[in-house]
């Protein structure tokens, strides 16, 4: 077995997502960490689950029960078969799957203090308040870590204790931000202001260092000093008076300061507790729900089970317990006035095991794990309190039946809400798109709730397969499924923790490709989709699927600690279009060019370059081999973009085309030159180091970092890199074979004969963007070679090319894939970009931090996908129930490191008004095409319709990208289209035949009501078949 500890080194490729939240730091004290976890019913193995992910030393699973029908409804890897054997014992070797680095045991004595002794973390889910207690302070005086967690039905409960003095090193998983200076005065509280180009985004009392000032050098690497703010540009530091004249320059760094916090044991906590908000609209709940949860223990002791699902005399007599309980406090503990609803609602749902709380408890559970071995993030100081009544009934008063519990896998369920609820369940069709993370977490929370596990049906589909860096988190995989398909190997998986559940598996990417698999009727046979996605783009495309077709969408997404949760329900919310992220900011091209400043100006720079070099020109080449009209469609390109696309096909093909592995060194060394030598001199001469700007200021100062050439050396192992990685993928482009051979690589460098280079006069390098749009010309001149524009050298380009027909060449373009650490594409990124940021003294990356930026990695972790999908399922419980109240929903946003939380109801659906008609997004005007006497309806019919029926002048009307009609077109031209059936102008207009799979066409319109206004109306679904 593969083993954690001090000495192990961290698998990358299994933890990458997961090392870019917690750190490498930290990861490694967590793999000096022992966990125990007591209790293995739903919330213990869904913690367990999450934890073993993470990647602790060891974790041990306790329990002294066995398997009973109430478990099935959330513990995913107890099947039927395992009724009446020990939880532990069973869970054991199918949690031992998760991580081949964590070894499992299960343990099934009793929790003495020689076992505790052996842990680090102690978890608790299933023990007596007294057994807490007992265990708690055990813990709490030999400093080892206690969670306690505790689910009852809709309610949730989460304790921690680190001990009285922890560490947390760093309290929000944040980058620490920098700030480039342009001032800072000599006063008794030095002002440092920033440059304005953005705000600095410090907060008083953060902790910052500094470097690259000139002048006031005592600055520079001083121990990390606490700052004031004072404005978005500005704040203070120590007493500046004695320090040298500022004079320019200077980079700003937070530092992040250990913090110590400290915690009570679990008896004292009990009586003076502190909690933790996870809803500011349930101020009251915690503190109404610590003395609920005390009384549930003091029932269970009284009577060895929990209340009865909906009992009214096990309701009446937990109200009369927690009364006694709050009486009998002293301190913080004790509420004024008992919210008696709350806590009879707490004694009719407690027998209750729901999937989906288990799933939300158990992340945030599992996070305070990781917290408590690695001191990375704030832990929940000390208790936390949730509960998700909206679930229930919306009407007031409702009470069920009391159930009689049926000897089936989803009694945990029925006790909350009734038989009724389960038969509704399994016949739900529903559609997941996804089976990443979010997909594997929602599948078994659909298995563990009986969703279509009558004769309902999930259709999953996912176009991906799997790869290693998936199994840290997408826990449904095993690293023998490696390669195969994601949909297909999840269903296979939840099918073996219910195997009632109807599932299909797809292979489909969703989006315009598929509309003739996911048609209407598809679509209309669906009760409602979960998304399950990684881009806005398809969240986007499923949404206005999901408006079109009225059904309801549960949309969630993670980043690294921080997820959220979004339901769109038809005429009731606002839509996930609705309301958009701002657009991520873009690097200016004249900062990627020749004004870097930062790691990721040249990690993008060497992202374009990769693309530029070995994917770019094959395709260009390959296409003008191939393809006929690709000479025609150049030859159309604006300004002198026809001269540039040939002129690279034609390096490609001629003079750059590599004939032995030799050539391609000999290239990459020259390529070297160009960008880290020749064009930096090219610069240099340019733009001088002691150049003055026309305002007398240095021309290199603030952003503008004044670079310097590199000189080639065959033992800079860096160099090599480069040309190792280059000329590999040049020799991959071209076929040929490549070579990992570095002595045999230097032998031919020694050969290279390397052109001398003299910088030019005349060189035009522009200084910012607006210069360069304002630049008529749109040739790049920073090129070493100028481009000069004329027609004689287009015209001798193209009687040079060798005619396609006479090549037998292929070429193969690369496309950019980061997590394969043999293909040469991160050596070749690492190695150009930490090169160019060595011309620009910028401070280079490491391989790990370089694939976080050029591959737009998202950070993530098994806690936070856990946590969300269960609210989410919580969402579906009521879209199944069929809530109609807006205040019934949430939308949830959490960031567990903080730990923060908040839930709103969803934003209602604009309404909009023409005449006295309201509308929103749901609305349309639904037109049939087909009329009574069997002939479409033509576009003169269209328009007097509309006139006629809805007092409404259409002005202009189009489908798609198309535009049918407006009444600015030719005379001749509307003449010629007035009578035509409307689908036959579709069809002439997009000049696409309509696939047989559509019924409907959307038509927008804009028009004039009667008093000849512009007025904003729905669009309209055509029917044609």
């Amino acid at each position: 077995m593969a083993k954690n500890g001090n000495d192990a080194e961290i698998d990358e490729g299994l933890y990458s997502r997961q090392l870019y939240v917690l750190g490498h730091d930290a990861m490694k004290r967590m793999q000096n960490s022992n966990v125990l976890i007591s209790g293995m019913r739903g919330l213990g193995v869904e913690i367990a689950k999450n934890v073993i992910l993470g990647g602790v030393r060891s974790v041990t699973v306790h329990d002294q029960g066995v398997a009973e029908w109430a478990d099935l409804s959330s513990q995913f890897y107890l099947r039927e078969e395992d009724l009446g054997k020990n939880r532990a014992e069973v869970s054991q070797s199918r949690l031992a799957e998760l991580n081949s680095y964590v070894p499992v045991t299960a343990y099934t004595g009793a929790l003495t203090e020689d076992y505790l002794i052996k842990f680090q973390v102690v978890v608790l889910t299933n023990l007596s308040l007294d057994e807490q207690q007992h265990v708690g302070e055990f813990c709490h005086s030999k400093g080892i870590k206690l969670i306690v967690a505790d689910t009852r039905g809709l309610f949730g409960q989460l304790f921690c204790d680190f001990g009285e003095e922890m560490i947390v090193y760093d309290t929000n998983g944040e980058q620490p931000l920098s700030a480039m200076i342009s001032m800072i005065t000599k006063d008794s509280q030095g002002v440092v202001t920033c440059l304005d180009e953005a705000r600095h985004g410090f907060e008083s009392g953060d902790s910052v260092t500094f470097t690259e000032v000139q002048g006031m050098t005592e600055l520079n690497g001083c121990q990390p000093m606490e700052i004031k703010v004072l404005g978005p540009y500005t704040f203070s530091i120590c007493d500046t008076t004695g320090f040298t004249d500022y004079v320019r320059g200077g980079i700003v760094s937070q530092v992040k300061m250990p913090k110590k916090i400290g915690f009570k044991s679990i008896s004292s906590s009990v009586a003076d507790p502190e909690f933790v908000m996870t809803d500011f609209g349930k101020f009251e709940r915690p503190g109404q729900l610590h003395v609920g949860f005390q009384a549930i223990h003091a029932f269970q002791k009284k009577h060895n089970r929990s209340p009865a699902p909906w009992n009214q005399a096990d309701g009446d007599e937990l109200l009369a317990l927690a009364k006694e309980v709050n009486s009998a406090q002293t301190g913080s503990a004790k509420v004024e006035q008992l919210d008696e609803a709350l806590i009879k609602k707490l004694s009719y749902v407690a027998a209750g095991d729901l999937a989906p709380i288990n799933a939300y408890i158990g992340g945030l559970a599992a996070q305070e794990v990781m917290k408590a071995c690695t001191g990375k993030f704030m832990p929940v100081m000390q208790w936390l309190y949730y509960d998700a009544l909206e679930c229930l009934a919306e009407e007031d008063g409702v009470i069920l039946t009391e159930e009689e519990c049926r000897n089936c896998r989803y009694d945990g369920q029925i006790a909350v809400f009734g038989t009724k609820l389960q038969d509704i369940l399994g016949k739900q069709r529903y559609f997941l798109v996804g089976a990443g993370a979010i997909g594997c977490e929602l599948l078994k929370n659909f298995a563990m709730i009986g969703l279509a596990c009558g004769e309902g049906e999930v259709i999953v589909t996912d176009m991906d397969t799997i790869e290693r860096s998936n199994l840290n988190r997408q826990f449904l995989f095993r690293p023998s499924d490696v390669t195969k398909m994601k949909s297909d190997t999840a269903a296979a998986a939840v099918k073996q923790m219910n195997p009632s559940i109807r599932i299909t598996g797809h292979q489909n990417r969703v989006g315009p490709d598929t509309e003739r698999i996911y048609d209407d009727d598809f679509f209309e046979s669906l009760d409602g989709v979960a998304n399950a996605l990684d881009n806005v783009d398809a969240r986007m495309y499923m949404d206005r699927r999901c408006v079109y077709y009225r059904k309801p969408l549960l949309e969630s997404g993670t980043l690294g600690t921080k997820g959220n949760v979004q339901v769109v329900i038809p005429f009731l919310t606002e839509s996930y279009s609705s309301s958009q992220d701002p657009p991520e900011k873009s690097i200016p091209i004249c900062t990627l060019k020749n004004f870097p400043n930062a790691i990721e100006h040249t990690l993008q720079w060497a992202r374009d370059e990769f693309e530029g070099l070995f994917k770019q020109p094959p395709e260009n080449a390959m296409q003008y081999l191939t393809d006929p009209k690709f000479m025609e469609r150049t030859l159309k390109l604006p300004g002198a973009q026809p001269v540039e696309v040939l002129e690279a096909v034609y390096k490609s093909i001629v003079t750059d085309c590599p004939r032995s592995w030799a050539d391609c060194v000999t290239w990459a060394r020259n390529h070297w030159q160009c960008q880290y030598s020749n064009n930096i001199r090219q610069l240099l001469h340019n733009f001088p180091p002691d150049q003055l700007t026309s305002s007398g200021a240095p021309f290199w100062s603030g952003p503008k970092r004044c670079p310097h050439p590199l000189d080639f050396s065959t033992s800079n192992d860096l160099h090599v890199d480069y040309i190792m990685a280059g000329a590999n993928l040049l020799a991959q482009t071209y076929g040929l074979q490549g070579s990992r051979d570095r002595a045999g690589v230097i032998k031919i460098l020694q050969e290279v004969k390397v052109p001398p280079f003299t910088p030019r006069s005349g060189v035009k390098i522009h200084v910012s963007d607006q210069e360069l749009q304002n630049s008529n010309s749109s040739v790049e001149k920073c090129n070493t070679d100028l481009l000069v524009i004329d027609d004689s050298r287009l015209e001798e380009l193209k009687t040079q090319l060798p005619s396609p027909e006479s090549s037998q060449f292929k070429l193969n373009p690369i496309d950019f894939e980061k997590d394969d650490d043999t293909n040469f594409h991160m050596d070749f990124i690492v190695a150009a970009s930490n090169l160019r940021a060595e011309n620009y003294d910028i401070p280079p990356a490491d391989r790990h931090k370089s694939k976080l930026i050029a591959g737009k990695i998202i950070p993530a972790i098994a806690t936070t996908t856990a946590a969300v999908v269960g609210l989410v399922c919580l969402e579906l419980f009521k879209i199944i129930q069929g809530h109609k109240k807006l205040e019934s929903y949430k939308n949830g946003f959490m960031n567990l490191a903080l730990p923060f939380f908040a839930f709103s109801e969803p934003i209602a659906a604009p309404k909009h008004k023409y005449y006295e008609i309201d509308w929103t997004l749901w609305d349309r005007f639904e037109v049939t095409g087909l009329q009574p006497n069997g002939e479409e309806m033509t576009l003169r019919q269209f328009l007097d319709y509309f006139k006629n029926d809805h007092k409404l002048e259409i002005t202009m009307l189009s489908q798609g990208v198309s535009m049918l009609y407006s009444f600015f077109m030719p005379a001749a031209k509307l003449k010629e289209r007035l009578d035509l059936p409307m689908t036959e102008i579709v069809t002439k207009v997009s000049k696409k035949k309509l696939g047989k799979h559509v019924k409907a066409l959307v038509f927008e319109l804009c028009c004039n009501d009667l008093s000849d206004e512009d007025v904003e109306v729905p669009y309209v679904r055509y029917t044609i078949r």
